[in-house]
Parts: C-alpha cells; sequence; structure tokens
C-alpha cells in the first residue's frame, strides 16, 4: 500500500544515517513519492546532494534558505505529506518533538503536522542514552499522542562499541513498519482481527524424520503482509518456513496439524476473518518412533492416522467470522473446490490447479478463482501472490458488506 503514498523522512544527526538512504530507496521502489528533511547535524554526515539523488526532490535542510522550494516550507511539507516519518530519530529530536521545541526546519515540520496524519519515530542511539530517564521519559510522552507511533531500536554492536539496546532497525523492517503504519491510519481494514494460517506442517516419524509438502508459506505470508498494509490486527499462525514474517503481525509457530488445530480453535472466538492459506498435512504416522528408525529392511510400512481437519471445524464453530479456504488441486480443481466450500460452511474460496506453471509451491505468482457460496467464479490472471492477497481481502469486504446489507 506504499504505492503513491507522500512520505516525508526526517534525517537526524546519527551515525545509523546511512540506513536511511537505503529506506528510501526501498521507498521509492514501492512507488511512493518521496522528500527529505535533514537537520544541520545530518549533513555533517551525508551530503544533502546524496539524499536529493536518491529521493529525485529537493531536500530541506534550514528555515533560513534564501530560495526555499515553498513558502512557508515547514507548513507546506507537513500539508504535503501522508506520514512524517524520523529516521534516525536521536536523543536531541526525540526531546525536541516531545516539548514542542521547534528550533530549526524538522522541528518546525513535526509541529506542523495535524493530528489527522501520523508520525513515525524511529529512535538509534547509544544504548545508555536510549535508557535514559529523560529519553524514555520523552517517548511516553509522544506515545500518549494519538497519531506518534514509534519503533524499538534493535539490538546489537552499536557504532560505540557498546552492545546493546540502540540499533536501527534494518531498511526493511523500516519499511514493513511504515507500510503498517499507513494501513493502521488509512487502511480499509481498520478495526477487523484476521487470523491467517500459512506453510505446510510436520508429522514425525522419528526425532530426525518427518512427512510434509512442498508448500513454502509465500501466499499465507503475502495474505498477512497485505492485511497489516490494510490496516487489520494479524494473527498468523504458521507452520515451518523459511519466509520471514511480517514485523507488525502475531505469529505463531507451530510444527503439526493438530498444534495449528489448537491454535487456531483457540484464536477463533476473538477473530473476524479467517484466512486458511497453510497447506496441512491430512495424515501422520499412527506411532511415532522415540529413537531414529535405522535402514535395516528393504521396506519400511508406516500406519497413518487422520489429522483434524481445521477447516471443518472452524466452519462448524462459525458465528460471526468470515471463513476463506483454500483449494490447491491438480484436477477437476472448480469440482473439488466447490465441494469443499459446501462441505466446511465456507464464504468463498481461494482455488488453484498447483500443477500449473506460476501457480505451484514455492514460486512468488500464482493463478487463482475465488469461487463463492453460490457458485459465482471469479477467475485471476497471473499475478504476483502480494497481488493475489489484495485481491482475496477485496472479496472480504465485498462479502462484509452484502452480510451488513443483509442484517439491514
Amino acid at each position: 500500500m506504499l504505492k503513491n503514498k507522500k512520505i516525508l523522512v526526517g534525517v537526524s544527526g546519527g551515525i545509523a544515517i546511512y540506513k536511511a538512504l537505503d529506506l528510501i530507496s526501498r521507498l521509492r521502489k514501492q512507488g511512493a513519492e518521496v522528500r527529505v528533511v535533514m537537520t544541520e547535524h545530518a549533513t555533517k554526515f551525508i551530503n544533502p546532494t546524496l539524499f536529493r539523488e536518491i529521493s529525485c526532490n529537493p531536500v530541506a535542510v534550514t528555515l533560513w534558505d534564501e530560495q526555499p522550494e515553498f513558502y512557508a516550507e515547514h507548513i507546506k511539507l507537513a500539508e504535503w505529506a501522508d506520514i512524517l516519518v524520523v529516521a534516525p530519530a536521536t536523543a536531541n529530536v526525540v526531546g525536541k518533538m516531545a516539548h514542542g521545541l521547534a528550533d530549526d526546519l524538522l522541528s518546525s515540520v513535526a509541529l506542523a503536522i495535524p493530528v489527522t496524519k501520523p508520525i513515525l519515530l524511529c529512535p538509534a542511539m547509544n544504548s545508555n542514552m536510549y535508557a535514559n530517564v529523560a529519553v524514555q521519559d520523552n517517548l511516553d510522552e509522544l506515545l500518549v499522542r494519538e497519531n506518534y507511533f514509534v519503533v524499538e531500536p534493535a539490538e546489537g554492536v552499536l557504532a560505540c562499541g557498546t552492545v546493546g539496546l540502540g540499533r536501527l532497525p534494518e531498511p526493511q523492517e523500516l519499511l514493513e513498519h511504515i507500510d503498517a503504519t499507513l494501513g493502521e491510519w488509512y487502511g480499509d481494514l481498520v478495526g477487523r482481527h484476521i487470523l491467517v494460517t500459512a506453510s505446510g506442517t510436520r508429522e514425525a516419524i522419528d526425532p530426525v524424520r518427518y512427512i510434509g509438502n512442498k508448500s513454502s508459506g509465500k501466499m499465507g505470508f503475502a495474505v498477512a503482509r497485505a492485511a497489516l498494509s490494510r490496516g487489520a490486527l494479524v494473527t498468523l499462525i504458521a507452520g515451518p518456513t523459511k519466509e520471514v514474517a511480517p514485523v507488525e503481525a502475531n505469529v505463531i509457530n507451530v510444527q503439526s496439524t493438530q498444534e495449528m488445530y489448537d491454535a487456531c480453535l483457540e484464536a477463533y472466538p476473538k477473530v473476524d476473518v479467517v484466512i486458511k492459506a497453510a497447506a496441512v498435512a491430512d495424515y501422520a504416522p499412527a506411532k511415532v518412533a522415540k529413537e531414529k528408525i535405522k535402514k535395516n529392511n528393504e521396506k519400511l510400512d508406516l500406519t497413518l492416522k487422520k489429522n483434524p481437519d481445521i477447516l471443518k471445524e472452524l466452519g462448524r464453530q462459525k458465528k460471526k467470522q468470515i471463513l476463506v479456504g483454500f483449494a490447491a488441486e491438480t484436477t477437476k480443481v472448480l469440482e473439488y473446490a466447490k465441494k469443499k466450500i459446501k462441505e466446511k460452511n465456507l464464504d468463498f474460496i481461494v482455488a488453484n490447479d498447483v500443477s500449473q506453471p506460476g501457480a505451484g509451491f514455492d514460486v512468488n505468482t500464482n493463478i487463482v478463482k475465488l469461487i463463492d457460496k453460490a457458485g459465482k467464479v471469479e477467475e485471476l490472471p497471473q499475478l504476483t501472490k502480494d497481488e493475489v492477497a489484495h485481491r482475496i481481502l477485496d472479496k472480504v469486504l465485498k462479502i462484509e458488506k452484502q452480510n451488513v446489507s443483509r442484517k439491514k
């Protein structure tokens, strides 16, 4: 949801300033328009020309420029922006913003940002400075204000050699925080709690072997990211995966289908929407060996037991929730998907032929059909999984509106 957003990046004088360049580059690649305001101290670390070239916009530094880009530049920049992001935010800048000081361009812009727009602070400083009571009091003061958000610094080795809390998080993480903050402020899913399941599960045979499948979790993680970017509160229940979880999601990691079943049923009463993108194992070994099974014989026989059907149980218990399932098939896609809608009491299903190029496991694209309870089929072209995720959420909102209309 960063595309076409107007993001004002405030850069203050800390050694972490180099990460701001990478952040701005990533924002522009996502389609955002970016402008930069630097403090005088920041210019001692990096020349404004570099920020101008990366942002493709003039860089504002001082209130006293003889030829500013705008008249009353601090006001015009505040009016232009959808969000002010201060990265890095030094202790000095945090203190100014907490106490309403405006002795330079950045602090003046911060004061001019209306309460209808969010301000995201990304503190970065020595760990002792960050832990100082004065800094913590200032951060607490800002967090009381409705439109202020703070990204907690990361822990690690700091430029001064200290090991502790105070590092500016990596640019990709900052990007996700910006996206989620914009979603929370402007998104069309604000107020909804969405449960997403992702990846496959592993059913143990012995301490080192398991039964699993090829699911990477990419589709489920894409849905979680998309929901966060649109303002939803997201609980992500994920099986084993290499995917990196969105920073703002409540992530519950599981291994087996039974563990996912238990986690889903515990979360279910509190959520508004379930999007079950996980490809769980339908069967598990009836007995798990306590020690590694040695390959002494030519043949190994395994007896499998049926795992609990998570989606069916959610459908049985459904009250107010919108329930979305997935059907990853290799034949008779529509037939099996429509049967699943009825059997599991779904609002709609996302069906695809995983044997089709560009639609299988562990790829970044998908080709799906959205099928509702009435049997209406919406065929989507090959899209990225992030694009598919947004189309799924669009469908959720459409069903939500239909449900409201029926109640009236």
